[in-house]
């Protein structure tokens, strides 16, 4: 606990936390608010629950040796501020009135980027200088979201691919700074360009690629949304038999209990024990895809024969039943009852393009984004007004 002079010479501001487990009426007493008063405000509060304010909380009182507290400020996120300051006029029933404030975040952009060699975060860590090193992750995380019907970021990068990203970066009047949304982005993935881009479509915005179509398909190219693969499609030797066969799709290692999702809307045609599979699930989706998943511990609540479910939903846990060696999915596609490698067939499925009204003003934003994405890597605070904003407009 500290304390400064103010202004006026008979206050000083107090600024304290909370303990861990401390009661907060014990906390407002100790800023200066006698027990009783404190023990009023915090049941007529509306804007803070005492029983959920976290250890480390910050409360700043400005606090008077003759009269106590005439007000204290408590810091409930780096963005949110609830006052409670003493009633001059007694228009509250504890003798204090409060005031819930949201500070807003300031926005400008920035461009990240860098060289891949091993993986995506450690790529966007290189050139996302901009953001302080605990959140350069969240950077890699939001691109993945916009990509997971694109790219399977795990496996379809190779080293020597290149990222980049323009962004929003935001700041707290304290300092404190997080990513914002992509606005557009450009990654090379295996000798190919992928770009995506930020389009506002009446009173909401969705991303959309290069050619002016949906980020959004019909499936998502991974069903694991946290995802390292352990082998790929083809042949290899089997950890097991010890003989190579042909691998019938992808394995992708993980803890087990890792959600496994459905890769798109369908309906449950086998949910059980499959030989050397183990636990396996099956869902048929349209166009005559369907989707195998193995070795799974358990499945889903709600999951049997017959479930209608829709991309995303949780529907399995990763494990390692059947034959297999350790923890992982087993994942395979059938196209018309045919073996298809995963990353070949989904590849090709891709979202609705633009009504040809919008293609105009899809094209001359997709120009200055990009030009803006190709310039030199350096925030700017004149960009135009449809990629920045103030956070929480």
């Amino acid at each position: 606990m500290g304390s400064r002079v103010s202004v006026a010479s008979k206050w000083r501001v107090r600024v304290d936390t909370v303990k861990r487990g401390e009661p907060l009426v014990a906390v407002l007493e100790r800023a200066g608010v006698p027990r009783d008063e404190a023990a009023r405000v915090l049941r007529e509060s509306q804007a803070i629950d005492a029983r959920k304010i976290r250890a480390g909380t910050t409360i700043t009182s400005t606090v008077s040796a003759d009269s106590g507290a005439s007000e204290v400020v408590l810091q409930l996120a780096i963005d949110r501020l609830v006052r409670f300051t003493r009633s001059a006029t007694g228009g509250s029933r504890s003798g204090w009135l409060e005031k819930e404030e949201t500070l807003p975040w300031t926005t400008d952009t920035v461009v990240v980027g860098g060289v891949v060699s091993s993986t995506l975060t450690g790529a966007i860590a290189q050139g996302a200088d901009a953001f302080p090193a605990n959140v350069r992750n969240e950077v890699a995380y939001a691109l993945a979201d916009i990509l997971e019907y694109r790219v399977d970021l795990s496996r379809d990068l190779r080293e020597g691919d290149t990222i980049k990203v323009l962004m929003e970066r935001q700041r707290a009047p304290n300092g404190a700074v997080r990513p914002g949304d992509v606005i557009a982005a450009r990654l090379t993935v295996d000798g190919r360009r992928v770009e995506t881009m930020r389009f506002a479509q009446g009173s909401k915005s969705a991303y959309f690629d290069g050619e002016g179509k949906s980020m959004r398909a019909a499936f998502l190219r991974a069903p694991l949304a946290f995802r390292r693969i352990s082998s790929v499609f083809g042949l290899r030797r089997h950890p097991i038999l010890g003989t190579v066969r042909a691998h019938q799709g992808m394995d992708y290692a993980a803890a087990r209990g890792t959600p496994v999702r459905a890769l798109g809307d369908g309906v449950v045609i086998f949910a059980g024990w499959k030989g050397g599979y183990g636990r396996v699930l099956e869902i048929r989706h349209r166009n005559g895809f369907v989707t195998r998943y193995g070795h799974l511990n358990a499945f889903a609540p709600g999951i049997r024969r017959g479930t209608t479910v829709s991309i995303s939903r949780t529907v399995a846990f990763v494990g390692t039943t059947g034959l297999s060696t350790a923890p992982h999915l087993h994942f395979e596609v059938l196209v018309n009852g045919k073996h298809r490698d995963p990353r070949v067939a989904l590849r090709n499925v891709t979202g609705e393009p633009l009504a040809s009204g919008q293609r105009a003003s899809f094209d001359d934003l997709r120009a200055r984004l990009f030009a803006r994405l190709d310039g030199p890597r350096a925030a700017s605070t004149a960009a135009a007004p449809v990629i920045t904003r103030v956070a929480g407009d």
